[in-house]
Formats: structure tokens, C-alpha cells, sequence
């Protein structure tokens, strides 16, 4: 058969045209009048018209079919998704049919339309489905656009004929597992997936799916005609599906593209849009992400709910006989059931025992759909008279002190609202976001990942991840205290103040409230108050310094007290984003943890430490059969400070490489993995002059490398002796070992050649940094000893920054002794000891700071 030519330019610009117009109609009316469905059927149907125009201008045989597929073929069309088509033929289609589907495909795209398509007969249809449950689902869904009829009612009758409904159920059910888990199974990260992540719009078409595989229905309505919904939930689940639909068409149009991540870009605006606007120290972003959050925890909810219905509907067995579980429950198929339904509304108290019962019995995978229908209906009566119940106290320790599941089940309780009811507090957190530029989760969903990752270091399996941690916990007497302090840590956060003794008093008073001793109620206190006390001594304090470890030392009352705290601060900024924690924090910390056991035992003054490290150092040098003649020829060239500012075996690695150096003009770099096990260690040996700091830094970021510290050391010969752990800013750690002797050679040859420092780079700031700015912040104190000038400098992190500030330090004569550099997230927190003469004059410490200030700030 012969068929007529492609269509003209003219009826492409024509079409073109045609659907811009009408998109922008769609847009405007959107704009005035905000009608969701409306929005997503009206554009369904305008594409449904251009296709069918182009369809039949097209003269496709007439043996064929145009079918919309998908989310399109449910005929809802968000303004910028994609157009899922089904090219379908009796037969496979002529190679001339073939050239013509090319240049009609190539049309569509043409004229504005972001089409996904097939070209399938409907034998290939039937096999593709049964092999793929992605090609089954959006056939599923499949509309009739234009063409034959009869072979689309043969497509839609092979289907229904192939479908294996009990297996349609189970793949849907573990392609959900598995998207939940490309999320790390939360749906409260900063920048969510509105369609994808858990609690988002695909988790109610999953249910929807399911339905229409059943022949239960595909709408809601169905589902309550069935009896698998009461009317009420549906209203609840169509009130935030409405919520969720109107985001994302927002989201889109904002975008102008599909986009369905709520990015920071779009918060603010998509707030303001929706008639939200700031209260106290909460933007109006921060009141749109807790109302979406909030959402999301209710769908997941009624997903949970229902898919538990529709599996127990599908698979039509005959109830299994329930076995005990005390007076007021009951497992049946692995579920938990209430024995009556009305339990929770006639003895309130057995809520919090719906738990319990559920933790203990690890083979229960979680609660049967009418008892959780109970539960969300009783869960608003938690007031203040169920939170003074002793019987209510008494069983929400026994769930923290139980030794299994915890984390579960009080994940479990945030989600169907019982946590935040019993503790208003963590109540008024739930779906609060942190712009820290460190923090990735909501205040709540941070707050259940520190205990879990308290609860798994108790988990043997889990011993090699963190040793210490682990062997600390192993004999941690009433662990209770730490799940409590992690509980309450950031439990004040977002009301203004300090959080840390804000949430003091909470964890105090809730302590005093549910009978723990008063040693106990001290230590949660003591806890919450100094959460962030470690972390701060150890990435921004000397710890080589005995004066720094006594300092802190005094602030810890015992031994207890400090593997506690020690605990907690692992747990927490391991909580906060999966990029904040890396070896060299770890190393950090245990350093501290050691020194300060030693402190609190009146071991090992200052003199007595350096001994010992050099003793150590020494026997490690034997072992490597370093004469110690070499150690004699370089340690005689330092003093004091050097011992007790690095570790023996950093002692013993520089020994080893310049023990038998004579001192010449020529420098010295080697590199090596770092003890840690992450990054690099880089010693470089050199006459020290005044732009050396500036050349490291410049060479490091030239390479995309950090430094994360440094040591920098002068000899009695006036050389320079500095160490430096650098990291991948990409964080690639397969290829450190690679570079090595790249960076040994070229950084050498940089010193060596001396030529005029580059300027710093402009690198781009992250969309993060970019909508949610700090302001540079710059303070310099004396220390304790009145040797050196503290530093201390917050700002948002860019590629740059530390060489830019090392060309101001040069600028001002200022001397660099040690750094810290502690890069959260997109947050920098660096601390300096530095010297100069400079910094005697109080001008000339203003203009240094000033000038810092402007590099910080360009």
C-alpha cells in the first residue's frame, strides 16, 4: 500500500503552535484558578486532539492503533511529563511502514511533545508483559487515541486473559521495596521526590494498580464500594493526592520542565504560591516542607493500610486460626491483631501495649490493616491524661529498654502519629527541616537515625564498623540513658535559643516523669545539654595539647560520662547525611576519647607524653630497621611541641624519610595512605618562607583535593616540617593510592620552581548554599597560653576558600601554626592558630579581619 508523504513544515509549525497556545491556556487558567484535575485532564486532552489530527494525517494502515500508555493513558497529563504511546499492529509492520513510524515519531518531538514509545503487535504486547511488570503496569492503564478498534479490544482481552493477578500483586509490592530503598526508605529527605519517595504519588498509584488488577475498581470511589475503604479515608486520601498533584503541576510550571524533585530552588516560591508566609523564625518554605512532610506520613499510612487489604483480598485464603498474644491481642498470618477493634477507644492504654507486643514478637511483620484503621482513629485521643497514666510511663520504658527493635518500632510510631502525641515536643519537630548545609533529613527523622545507629552498635554483625563503639556499648550499664538523650538531643531545635539546654529541661522533666533515678535523669540531661561539646574540642580544638584535654577533661564527670558522650556524638554525625562522617572525624574523636580516659585515670602529664611517644616512636623504627642515629639527627632539630602535636608513628614515618636528609634548598614531599584509612597524609620538608602555606593550598586545589588539617612545624634550622590529610572532594577513595607519586612529584617541583601565586578560583556554590546563604563569620582570641591567636572562621564551603584565605594570611604577615578544617556538608567551620606581628596591634587585626571577611563573602 502506498502511503502519502510526510506532512508539511507548514503543518508542523501549525501543530506546534496549536499545542503551545493551548498549554498556555492551561497555564493561565491554572494561575487564576488553581483546579488540579481539571489541569491534568484538560491537558490529556489536548494531546489526545494533536495526536489523533497528526494520527490520521498520517494514514497509518487502518489495521493499526495509536494507545496512550501510562499516566497519560490514565488521561492525566502533568504540564512538562512525559507522553507514553503504544504504536500497535496486527502484524509486524513493513519495513516502507517502518521509515513512515520513524519520521512520525520524529513529528511529534518536532512539534514540542517528550513522547516515549513502542511499536509491539499484540502477541509481543502479552510476552513483553509477562516478562517485564513495568511494560505490564503501563498497559495496564492502556486508552484507545485513534485507529482499530478491534485490535485494541484484542490487546485489552489477551491481557486480562495472561494477567496472573496473585504475581502482579507481588512484583508491585517489591518494586515498591525496592524505590523506597533508593530513598534509604524515608520520604523526609530536605529535597524529596514528589512523585517517587516514600508517602509520594507513586505510592498511591501502586494501590491503584493493584485494584485494577483485581477488578476491584481504579478509583477510590471503587475501593469504598468494595469495602476496602471507608468513606472518610477516602476523602482523606483524595485530600492529599490533591495536595500532592497540585505541587507537582506547580513544580513543573515553575520548573518549565519535568522536574518532580522539590528542589530548594522552588521551595520558597511554591510556598508563597500556595499563600503561606513566615511565622516567627519559620520561613514560609520551612511551613510548605512540614506540611508535605506530614502528607507523606499519611500516605504511606493508608498505602500500608491497603495494600494489606488488597493482598488479603487477592489471595482469598481461609483465615488461619489466631494465636494469644496476651488478653487484648492476637497473631494471625504474621500480623498483629487487636481482638477488638474497638480496644483502643474503650481502654486506651492498650496503644502504647500494641507496640510493645509488636517489638517482641519478631516474627510478626508488622500490624493487620483493621487493627491499624483502630489505631489511626484512636491516636488523636492521646492527650495529657493518657501521657500522666502510669500504666502509659511504665510501658513506653519498657518499649526503649527492650534489647530488640526499637529503632522499628519507634519509626513505626512516628509514622502513625503515637510518638508525637506522647511527646508533644518531638510532636513539633516532625517534618521540621535543618538549613545547616549539613543536615539532609528532617529534625525527626535525624533524631531516629541517631538511634539507630546507637541501637547497631550494640548489633554483633556490626562490631567491625565501629570497634570501639561497639565494645563500649557491650558494657554499657542502663543504655536506656543513651536512646533517651538521643531522643531528646534536638528536641528543641526551631524554637529560638540554644536547643542543646532548652532540650535539657525536656529531657529532664520527661526523665523525672517516667521514675528514672536521679543519676540517670542527670546523665540524659548532661547528655542533651553537651551533645555537641566533643565534636566541637575535636575538629576545632588542638587535642595534641594537654592543656585543651584538661580543659575538656574537667568538663566530664567520669569515665561513664564520657563513653556516653562519646557514643551520642558518633551516632549524631553519623546521622546527620551520609557525606558528613568519614575516617578522619572518626580518628578525631577516638584520639579525644583516649587522651581525655587518660586525663581522668592521672595518667601521662605533658612530659611524661612525650616521653612515651618518642619510646614508641622509637620501637616502631626498629621494627623497621631505622638506625637510630637517624632519629637522633632530626629530633635534635625540634623541640617539645613537635612530640606532643604528632602521633608516634607520624613521628616515626618522618624519622624513617628524613632522618639522614641534609637540610638544602632542594624540598622534600612524600606522601602516603593516611592511618585513618581515608584520604592522604602528605609531609613536606623545605626552607619555610612566607607564601608556603598559600603554594600548598593553591597546589590542593588545583587538584580538587581538601585539607582537612594540618600541622605545620619550623625547625630549629628554620625549615618548614608540615603534615597535611587531604580528601577527595568527590570522595573517590579507589584512586588515592594512585596519586601518591603525583603528588610527591609535582608538588615538589611547584616549591621548588617558586612561581607568582595563581589567583583563586570562582568555583560555582551548590543550589543549597545558594538559596539558603551563611554569613561569614570571623572572631580571633587569645589562646589559654597567650602564644598563639585562635582563628575562627564559619562560612559556606566552595571550591577556593582556604586558598583564599591562605593569600590573606600571606597578605598580612600572618604565620599559620595548626588548622582544622571542618567541612559540614556545605558548611565550613575552620579554626586557626596563628601568629604575626600583625595580630599585636588592634588596626591591624580589624584589617585582617576585614579583608577576610570580603574574601569570604566574594
Amino acid at each position: 500500500m502506498l502511503l502519502p508523504a510526510a506532512p508539511e513544515t507548514g503543518d508542523i509549525a501549525h501543530w506546534r503552535a496549536t499545542l503551545k497556545a493551548g498549554r498556555a491556556q492551561l497555564a493561565e487558567s491554572y494561575a487564576s484558578k488553581p483546579d488540579a484535575a481539571s489541569n491534568l485532564r484538560r491537558h490529556a486532552q489536548l494531546v489526545d486532539e494533536v495526536l489523533r489530527a497528526i494520527w490520521l494525517s498520517a494514514a497509518m494502515p487502518a489495521s493499526a492503533a495509536l494507545v496512550a500508555v501510562g499516566g497519560y493513558g490514565r488521561g492525566q497529563l502533568f504540564p512538562y511529563s512525559d507522553i507514553d504511546l503504544l504504536l500497535l499492529f496486527d502484524t509486524p509492520p513493513a519495513r516502507d511502514v517502518e521509515s513512515r513510524l520513524e519520521r512520525l515519531v520524529g513529528l511529534f518531538w518536532d512539534i514540542g511533545l517528550e513522547v516515549g514509545h513502542s511499536v509491539r503487535t499484540v502477541s509481543e504486547c502479552v510476552e513483553e508483559s509477562a516478562k517485564d511488570v513495568t511494560v505490564q503496569t503501563n498497559l495496564l492503564e492502556a486508552r484507545l487515541l485513534s485507529g482499530n478498534d478491534a485490535l485494541f479490544d484484542a490487546l485489552h482481552q489477551a491481557l486480562s486473559t495472561q494477567m496472573d493477578r496473585m504475581a502482579f500483586l507481588q512484583a508491585k509490592l517489591l518494586e515498591q521495596q525496592q524505590r523506597h530503598a533508593r530513598f534509604h526508605d524515608t520520604g523526609y529527605n530536605l529535597e524529596p521526590n514528589l512523585k517517587e519517595s516514600p508517602g509520594g504519588l507513586r505510592d498511591l498509584q501502586t494501590v491503584l494498580w493493584i485494584s485494577h488488577a483485581l477488578d476491584l475498581g481504579e478509583s477510590w470511589k471503587n475501593l469504598v464500594d468494595e469495602g476496602l475503604l471507608t468513606a472518610q479515608e477516602a476523602r482523606h486520601i483524595q485530600r492529599h493526592e490533591l495536595f500532592l498533584q497540585r505541587l507537582r503541576i506547580r513544580l513543573h510550571y515553575l520548573a518549565r520542565r519535568r522536574e518532580d524533585r522539590l528542589l530548594f530552588d522552588f521551595q520558597e516560591t511554591l510556598a508563597q504560591q500556595l499563600g503561606l508566609s513566615g511565622q516567627g523564625n519559620r520561613s514560609a518554605s520551612e511551613l510548605l516542607m512540614q506540611r508535605y512532610y506530614r502528607t507523606a506520613k499519611a500516605v504511606s499510612l493508608m498505602n500500608e493500610i491497603l495494600l494489606q487489604n488488597l493482598l488479603s483480598r487477592a489471595s482469598a485464603r481461609r483465615d488461619a486460626p489466631p494465636l494469644p498474644l496476651g488478653t487484648r491481642f492476637q497473631a494471625r498470618d504474621q500480623l498483629l491483631e487487636a481482638c477488638d477493634e474497638n480496644i483502643f477507644q474503650q481502654e486506651p492504654d492498650a496503644i502504647l501495649e500494641c507496640f510493645l507486643v509488636l517489638q517482641r514478637h519478631r516474627e510478626l511483620k508488622g500490624i493487620a490493616a483493621p487493627t491499624l484503621r483502630a489505631l489511626w482513629r484512636a491516636v488523636p485521643g492521646i492527650g495529657a491524661a493518657f501521657r500522666r497514666d502510669p500504666r502509659n510511663r511504665a510501658r513506653f520504658m519498657e518499649i526503649i529498654r527492650e534489647r530488640r527493635g526499637l529503632t522499628h518500632i519507634l519509626r513505626r510510631m512516628n509514622q502513625y502519629g503515637v510518638l508525637g502525641r506522647y511527646i508533644p515536643a518531638f510532636g513539633r519537630i516532625a517534618g521540621q527541616m535543618q538549613h545547616d548545609l549539613f543536615h539532609v533529613y528532617t529534625v525527626d527523622e535525624h533524631t531516629l537515625m541517631v538511634l539507630r545507629n546507637l541501637r547497631r552498635f550494640t548489633v554483633a554483625e556490626f562490631a567491625h564498623e565501629f570497634p570501639l563503639c561497639s565494645r563500649l556499648i557491650s558494657t554499657f550499664e542502663r543504655p536506656e540513658v543513651l536512646y533517651l538523650a538521643g531522643l531528646f538531643h534536638d528536641i528543641a531545635k526551631g524554637r529560638g535559643g540554644d536547643h542543646s539546654r532548652l532540650g535539657k529541661s525536656d529531657a529532664r522533666r520527661f526523665c523525672r516523669q517516667h521514675g528514672l533515678s536521679p543519676e540517670d535523669i542527670e546523665m540524659v540531661g548532661w547528655l542533651v545539654e553537651s551533645h555537641l561539646t566533643m565534636s566541637a574540642v575535636a575538629q576545632k580544638e588542638d587535642i595534641s595539647d594537654p592543656d585543651v584535654i584538661a580543659a575538656f577533661g574537667r568538663k566530664i564527670h567520669d569515665q561513664r560520662h564520657l563513653s556516653a558522650l562519646y557514643l551520642l556524638t558518633v551516632a549524631d554525625i553519623r546521622g546527620t547525611s551520609p557525606k558528613v562522617w568519614n575516617a578522619w572525624k572518626g580518628r578525631l574523636l577516638e584520639n579525644l576519647y583516649h587522651a581525655t580516659c587518660r586525663y581522668l585515670c592521672g595518667e601521662s602529664p605533658a612530659g611524661e607524653a612525650l616521653q612515651e611517644r618518642q619510646v614508641e616512636a622509637l620501637g616502631i623504627l626498629r621494627q623497621l630497621a631505622v638506625p637510630e642515629s637517624s632519629a637522633q639527627n632530626l629530633w635534635a632539630k625540634l623541640d617539645e611541641g613537635y612530640f606532643l602535636r604528632h602521633e608516634a608513628q607520624e613521628i616515626a614515618w618522618h624519622t624513617r624519610v628524613l632522618g639522614n636528609v641534609k637540610d638544602d634548598a632542594q624540598p622534600v614531599v612524600r606522601a602516603r595512605l593516611a592511618p585513618s584509612g581515608e584520604g592522604i597524609q602528605v609531609m613536606i620538608h623545605t626552607p619555610d618562607r612566607d607564601d608556603l602555606f598559600a603554594r600548598i593550598c593553591g597546589f590542593f586545589e588545583h587538584i580538587n583535593f581538601n585539607i582537612v588539617e594540618a600541622k605545620i612545624h619550623t625547625t630549629r634550622q628554620g625549615y618548614a616540617l608540615d603534615s597535611f590529610v587531604v580528601l577527595d572532594e568527590e570522595q573517590r577513595a579507589s584512586h588515592y593510592r594512585d596519586l601518591l607519586n603525583f603528588i610527591e612529584y609535582e608538588l615538589a617541583r611547584q616549591l621548588s620552581e617558586a612561581k607568582p601565586l595563581e589567583a583563586p578560583s570562582r568555583g560555582r556554590i551548590s543550589r543549597h548554599l545558594k538559596h539558603f546563604p551563611i554569613t561569614p563569620q570571623v572572631s580571633i582570641r587569645p589562646d589559654d597560653k597567650g602564644t598563639y591567636q585562635v582563628l575562627s572562621v564559619t562560612a559556606g564551603d566552595r571550591p577556593g576558600l582556604l586558598y583564599g584565605m591562605a593569600r590573606v594570611f600571606l597578605a598580612h604577615g600572618v604565620h599559620l601554626h595548626t588548622a582544622k578544617i571542618n567541612t559540614l556538608g556545605e558548611r565550613a567551620e575552620d579554626t586557626f592558630l596563628i601568629a604575626g606581628n600583625s595580630l599585636d596591634k588592634a588596626r591591624a587585626v580589624l584589617r585582617f579581619e576585614a579583608d577576610l571577611l570580603q574574601q569570604l563573602q566574594s
